[in-house]
């Protein structure tokens, strides 16, 4: 997201980059999966997708340069002997350094040896975008793998050669790569080429700020967020101000804002923990800012299925109740099922309203049956069923806690509803009435 960011601030080009040369641990579909969740997120792309994996001869024409420069070498150890130079050097209490193992006579690169390359150990300092001014000793250089022996290059290599071959100015990684940049920088320098500009972003963190996220604290995939229901625009913006912040205290930003406004400079260098409750929030306030008829549109996949036989006209009225309520679409069905078909009378739910187990059942009953001749005399318009709730009121001597609540809950059995007045409106009196009458044959 920054990197689109920083690219269409600069009016430059984002560009799509699958960096598919680890052929053992690629996922089938993995590609358009990546470009699904850019598609809805609203990141698209100016060029590409480039597959490294269709790129092959470019990287054996970049290692061959470095050949013959003599700055890379066909690597003769097998994995048990690389093994055991290791446990060599941890037995002498030194550190793993395959520089130092290196062959004195190395043969000819035929392709079916891993090429490396062969380091220039020395200390760097360089410049992060977010990090700041940082630097390394010369012991984080090392001779490593440029090409495997299947043929593949290595993200090491491919990514610097492809960086310079598509003029990237700008590269955005996370912080486990901190430790491989004095490598890279190294072989920009045996290449001759200029590094672009580094901007090394912290982790996002887990809910409890300790750790990074992982999918045991719940992280789900970016289209799962689209499925459940929330909007892009939410989850862009959520996700901008996870790491980065103008700031100011705002929270919401729409796309231009965020364009005008940020700077690779402003991200944070620490941790930000992932809240989805402050997320779910967010796309509260979305939806609640979008029109009836956008909403409408929105969520026509999301309804209960016994809303299949109402018109876009009822649907339209029930999303106006429960619009304000509504954090993401997902919700819907549990918020809205009651205006679609009568739910089952679950006298439990009185028993979780202290108001109404104060009220004995002859009492409730009375009150039920009055209230339902009361409303029989009703149009149903939302001004008349304001009146004759609030007579009902007078009439009963009762407080609306007690009163509104036992109409609530005859009328829907749902543990939560709209107001009372707006939603007998919508449900209509012969609904209002056919569920009173069940829900006093029940009490």
């Amino acid at each position: 997201m920054f990197a689109w960011l920083i690219a269409a601030q600069g009016k430059g080009q984002f560009i799509l980059r699958l960096e598919d040369t680890d052929k053992t641990r690629e996922v089938s579909g993995a590609d358009q999966h990546i470009m699904d969740s850019l598609k809805w997120l609203g990141l698209q792309w100016d060029e590409g997708p480039f597959y490294q994996s269709q790129r092959l001869s470019l990287y054996k024409q970049w290692a061959e340069k470095l050949i013959d420069s003599g700055r890379a070498y066909p690597d003769p150890f097998s994995e048990a002997e690389v093994n055991e130079f290791r446990t060599n050097a941890k037995a002498d209490k030194k550190p793993f350094l395959f520089r130092d193992f290196r062959p004195k006579n190395p043969a000819v690169w035929d392709g079916k040896q891993p090429l490396r390359l062969k380091s220039d150990p020395k200390e760097y300092k360089w410049h992060d975008a977010v990090m700041g001014d940082m630097s390394s000793s010369s012991e984080a250089i090392d001779d490593f793998v440029l090409i495997k022996s299947d043929g593949y290059p290595t993200y090491n290599f491919a990514h610097i050669v492809d960086d310079h071959l598509m003029a990237i100015t700008h590269v955005v990684r996370s912080q486990e790569f901190v430790a491989s940049v004095p490598r890279f920088l190294n072989l920009y320098e045996a290449l001759g080429l200029d590094p672009p500009t580094m901007a090394t972003l912290p982790y996002v963190l887990g809910p409890d700020g300790k750790k990074k996220l992982s999918k045991r604290d719940g992280a789900k995939d970016v289209l799962d967020y689209a499925r459940d229901g929330f909007l892009p625009d939410s989850l862009f913006n959520f996700l901008v101000t996870l790491g980065w912040n103008d700031g100011t205290t705002q929270e919401i930003f729409s796309r231009q804002e965020v364009l005008d406004k940020f700077d690779i400079g402003r991200v944070q260098r620490s941790g930000a923990k992932f809240d989805e409750q402050r997320l779910i929030w967010m796309n509260g306030h979305y939806i609640r800012h979008l029109s009836l008829d956008d909403l409408l549109g929105l969520v026509k996949n999301y309804w209960p299925p016994e809303a299949a036989e109402f018109d876009d006209d009822y649907k339209r009225a029930v999303l106006s109740l429960v619009q304000e309520r509504l954090k993401f679409f997902g919700e819907l069905p549990e918020l809205t099922k009651f205006f679609f078909t009568d739910l089952d009378v679950d006298l439990g739910l009185m028993k979780l309203n202290k108001k109404l187990v104060a009220v004995d059942k002859t009492t409730l009953h009375q009150l039920l049956q009055q209230s339902r001749t009361t409303l029989e005399s009703s149009d149903f318009s939302l001004s008349d069923l304001t009146t004759k709730l609030n007579q009902l009121l007078s009439d009963s001597s009762q407080s609306p806690a007690v009163l509104f609540s036992l109409i609530r809950l005859a009328t829907t059995w749902a543990p939560a509803s709209p107001g009372l007045a707006e939603s007998l409106a919508v449900l209509g009196k012969e609904t209002t009435l056919r569920r009173l009458d069940k829900s006093l044959k029940s009490l």
